[in-house]
């Protein structure tokens, strides 16, 4: 009997035990950065023949790109769902719970189901040592498949081509807005970057470009053609813009002009939106039944529909707390506009990163006339506060450390006055470790 086969004495009841296990026995990207991350599909792979192939036994829609692929695949899940579909959703990293990452019609993932999941592969993970990220993918693809979803929505991890979601054949791909992150593993130019994100396109399959980007399209065209894939640039077909209301007017030579009460209301939104309503367009040309309605309630509801968390979040309104998980400089970019054209009097940041970001690079965009809270999240990646606060300071910021978010965020509120502005964010892991959210 090989190894992979062979029955094991150990078996888990308690879901905190299982949670260890995951954490201290695989390779985690998010708190480890580079250790745990594979380019190579190898083990998901065998991972998916072990498991009975379930990535082929459900219908899905795959969404790659560096910014706004999470805000999209809430958004379609939630459209979808809205329409009656049941739909399983795949998303990373986590904020809180594991299970964030793995829900079907907005319910995460059961515990008792995760630990009937780990005890199931414990041979294999003992044989093959799959990442962290390639576990919870086959976990994924096992449960939405068990569950018999109508079709899930998959969120790549990073890059698209050695994804370890890359094993799906999905309705429509989508790839969103690419910029520079991860460029030590992913590529030294945005070319090369989109190359990899571009990977996700599979032969006949139809995929949307978000937004149309000089220097990038030709990389995704020349992909699709030789794939034989249709590719439509969403720009074509939808364009969005805030009014001074803030409601989202879309508008489509097809379907002229509406308004949508977007929720989160982030200006990243405008990129996001023309390619999560271009893809429900191809997936009704797929025989999928889904109408304006189902639409509009799936944007404008999509927090309570799918429990999307961290994207241009508001805490509290006096003074008004906002936090948001954008941290590459193209998301921070756009966050700070909108800062610039939130009213407000005063502008207080709490602000941390991990170590191997660009740090320098997002330091030197941030408001100088802002007051800063440097602070660090519980995780191996995390770049030390102090190290953070004095490369702030060499560049012009002004500011303490608190290595704390939470009491980072009372000792911004205690300084600051009713028509002031706090922000948090520059890393995942600080929003997610907000008590809040």
């Amino acid at each position: 009997m090989s190894d992979i086969n062979k029955p094991l004495q150990k078996q888990f009841s308690n879901y905190k035990d299982v949670l260890n296990y995951l954490y201290t026995r695989l390779p985690m990207f998010q708190r480890v950065g580079g250790a745990a991350f594979k380019k190579d599909l190898t083990n998901t792979i065998a991972l998916c023949e072990f498991l009975g192939h379930p990535e082929h036994q459900f219908k899905s829609i795959h969404i790659a790109g560096t910014n706004g692929k999470g805000s999209s695949s809430h958004y379609l899940a939630a459209i979808l769902q809205s329409a009656g579909y049941k739909v399983g959703l795949y998303t990373s990293p986590h904020l809180k719970n594991f299970t964030e990452r793995i829900k079907i019609n907005g319910k995460q993932m059961p515990k008792d189901k995760v630990i009937g999941f780990v005890n199931r592969v414990l041979p294999f993970i003992e044989s093959a040592r799959p990442s962290f990220f390639e576990l919870t993918v086959g976990m994924a693809f096992d449960y939405f498949a068990g569950e018999k979803v109508d079709i899930a929505v998959v969120e790549v991890g990073m890059g698209g081509r050695l994804d370890s979601t890359n094993v799906i054949i999905p309705e429509v791909s989508l790839i969103t807005n690419i910029s520079a992150d991860h460029l030590q593993w992913l590529g030294n130019t945005l070319q090369e970057v989109a190359a990899e994100k571009g990977g996700i396109i599979k032969d006949h399959i139809p995929v949307v470009i978000s937004e149309r980007q000089t220097g990038i399209s030709q990389v995704f065209e020349n992909i699709a053609k030789q794939r034989k894939a249709r590719l439509y640039y969403a720009g074509e077909s939808y364009q969005a813009h805030f009014n001074e209301g803030r409601l989202l007017k879309v508008s489509s030579g097809s379907s002229g002009v509406f308004d949508l009460n977007i929720q989160p209301a982030g200006n990243y939104q405008t990129k996001n939106i023309p390619g999560v309503l271009k893809v429900i367009d191809v997936l009704r040309d797929r025989g999928f039944d889904i109408n304006r309605d189902n639409v509009i309630t799936g944007i404008e509801q999509v927090r309570d529909i799918t429990g999307l968390k961290g994207r241009w979040h508001v805490l509290s309104h006096s003074p008004l707390t906002i936090c948001d998980v954008g941290h590459n400089q193209a998301g921070v970019e756009v966050i700070l506009d909108q800062l610039a054209h939130t009213p407000h009097k005063n502008l207080y940041m709490i602000w941390g990163t991990v170590s191997d970001k660009d740090v320098s690079g997002i330091l030197k965009i941030l408001p100088k006339e802002a007051y800063y809270y440097f602070c660090q999240a519980d995780i191996p990646r995390a770049m030390p506060a102090g190290e953070l606060h004095r490369e702030a300071v060499k560049l012009g910021l002004r500011g303490e450390m608190i290595m704390d978010v939470n009491e980072a965020v009372k000792a911004a509120r205690q300084k600051a006055s009713h028509d002031d502005l706090i922000f948090i964010g520059g890393s995942t892991f600080v929003v997610a470790e907000l008590n809040e959210i």
